[in-house]
C-alpha cells in the first residue's frame, strides 16, 4: 500500500489532485476539505493516502493528515459505506467531528454528507459507537499510536475534556461540542457549550 505521497502538485480541482512524484503523476481523490487547504500548482505537498482495488479499477484516496487517513479507513469499514460516501463525509466532517457526532449518537450529523441517508447514518454511529467510546480517537489513531492514548489535542477535544470534568456526561457534552465550530478556542468552545446545554435544560 502507498502510505504517502510527498512531490510537485501540477493539478488540482475541488475533488481531485496529482502529485509528481520521481517523474511519475499519481491521481488522487481527495474530500473538498483538503482540496481546499492545498497550496498552488507547482508547490511541494504531502497526501496520506489510501488505495482501493476492485475488479476494475485501482483508485487513490488522499488525506491532509494522519487522522483524516485513519478516520476514513475507520468509516469504509462500516457496512454501506464505501470510498466515496467515505470521502462525502470527510468532506463536510472533520475527524473529531465524525468521532464527537457518534460519542453522541448524532446520525443527523452524518446525513450532511452527499449519499448518506437516515439509515445509513444510524448504522455508522451503531457500529463505530464502541471503538470511539473507548477514549474518542483510540480507533483514529490520535495520539500517537499507543492503545492507551489520550484523545487528541485539539480544541474541540481539549473542550469535551473540559466539559466531562465539569460532571457533564460524554454524551451531553459532545453533542454539544459537535454543533459548535471546531476552529474555535478552547475558552469559547467551552463557554458556547456551556451555554448551549443551560438553554436545553
Amino acid at each position: 500500500m502507498i502510505y504517502c505521497l510527498t512531490g510537485e502538485l501540477i493539478k488540482k480541482t475541488t475533488e481531485q489532485a496529482v502529485l509528481s512524484c520521481g517523474g511519475v503523476g499519481y491521481l488522487v481523490q481527495v474530500p473538498a476539505t483538503v482540496a481546499a487547504s492545498l497550496p498552488g500548482v507547482g508547490a511541494q505537498a504531502t497526501l496520506y493516502t489510501y488505495m482501493n482495488i476492485t475488479e476494475n479499477d485501482v483508485s487513490l484516496f488522499g488525506f491532509a493528515t494522519e487522522e483524516q487517513q485513519a478516520c476514513f479507513k475507520m468509516l469504509i469499514g462500516v457496512s454501506g459505506v464505501g470510498p466515496r460516501v467515505g470521502m462525502a463525509i470527510l468532506s463536510v466532517l472533520s475527524p473529531e467531528k465524525v468521532a464527537l457526532a457518534v460519542s453522541a449518537g448524532d446520525h443527523k450529523a452524518f446525513t450532511a454528507a452527499s449519499g448518506v441517508g437516515p439509515k445509513l447514518a444510524q448504522r455508522i454511529t451503531l457500529e463505530l459507537k464502541d471503538k470511539v467510546g473507548r477514549g474518542l480517537a483510540e480507533e483514529l489513531g490520535f495520539g500517537g499510536g499507543d492503545a492507551a492514548a489520550a484523545p487528541p489535542a485539539g480544541a474541540a477535544s481539549q473542550a469535551l475534556a473540559a466539559l466531562i470534568s465539569l460532571g457533564y456526561s460524554q454524551g451531553e457534552a459532545a453533542a454539544a461540542v459537535a454543533r459548535l465550530d471546531d476552529s474555535l478556542p478552547v475558552e469559547e468552545l467551552v463557554r458556547q457549550a456551556l451555554r448551549s446545554m443551560a438553554a436545553r435544560r
